[in-house]
């Protein structure tokens, strides 16, 4: 399952793999960057929108005032509000969805470089792209990082191999704080109660992935965190120099 996308990331890996000094590690990085500029421009339009809705959020207040004993019709008029300015107020649930695939996919391509049985490494010879330059003959590809075996999940006898795994939750929680619109506590709407539950959810999604999966994993979830938080600083720094045109 996810070959489609498994075959292709693997052959992508060996190719960065062969022009990288035979460093798995940078290969994972380059990988993760080609991943994040292809998904950029979904990216960018979730984080524009969590900035209007950043900016929404005294309309917001003045509607759960003015009808904090009705909810049915605070509901209403919310979604009105959203209409209105053109936002999707599920719409930060769509990287989400696409990002799942590409999870399992590069699962499944760091098993085929780094194959831990004889069945991964025969099933993904039949795939390697012979045409791309330099990658016949590299599989496996060196493994060993920092003393982290990069195919293996972190376990205890590398127990240092679990820094990743946290340092994935923290860049996760990072990423998932500063991309939430702020919310009251008092604010009881089913957007607000999501976007609190997505705050602890997806860094205790990530964390899980990583700790199931090869250590390899880590390295693309805690680059991809790190590229969407300096995404964030500079949306907020356009939208902040188009605002200061737009007073002036």
């Amino acid at each position: 399952m996810f070959n489609f996308l498994a075959y292709p990331m693997a052959n992508v890996m060996l190719l960065f793999y062969n022009y990288l000094g035979n460093s798995t590690v940078a290969a994972i990085a380059a990988l993760t960057l080609l991943i994040n500029l292809l998904v950029l421009p979904l990216n960018l339009s979730q984080q524009r929108q969590a900035r209007q809705m950043q900016d929404m959020q005294p309309k917001l207040q003045k509607l759960q005032k003015k009808y904090a004993n009705d909810k049915e019709r605070l509901a209403q008029e919310q979604m009105k509000l959203y209409q209105e300015v053109g936002i999707n107020p599920l719409g930060g649930c769509l990287p989400l969805l696409i990002q799942l695939p590409i999870w399992f996919g590069l699962i499944n391509a760091i098993r085929y470089c780094i194959p831990s049985t004889p069945l991964d490494l025969f099933q993904f010879s039949q795939h390697i792209y012979k045409w791309l330059p330099g990658v016949v003959g590299l599989v496996p590809l060196q493994s060993t990082f920092l003393g982290m075996d990069l195919g293996l999940p972190p376990n205890p006898v590398q127990w240092w191999s679990y820094s990743l795994p946290i340092l994935v939750f923290a860049t996760s929680w990072l990423q998932q704080k500063l991309l939430t619109p702020p919310t009251p506590t008092d604010d009881q709407s089913q957007t607000a109660m999501m976007n609190r539950q997505m705050q602890i959810m997806m860094p205790l999604m990530m964390i899980f992935f990583t700790l199931q999966y090869s250590t390899g994993l880590s390295i693309y979830f805690i680059i991809s965190s790190v590229i969407r938080v300096a995404q964030h600083y500079l949306v907020r720094q356009g939208n902040d120099k188009q605002n200061d045109k737009s007073n002036s």
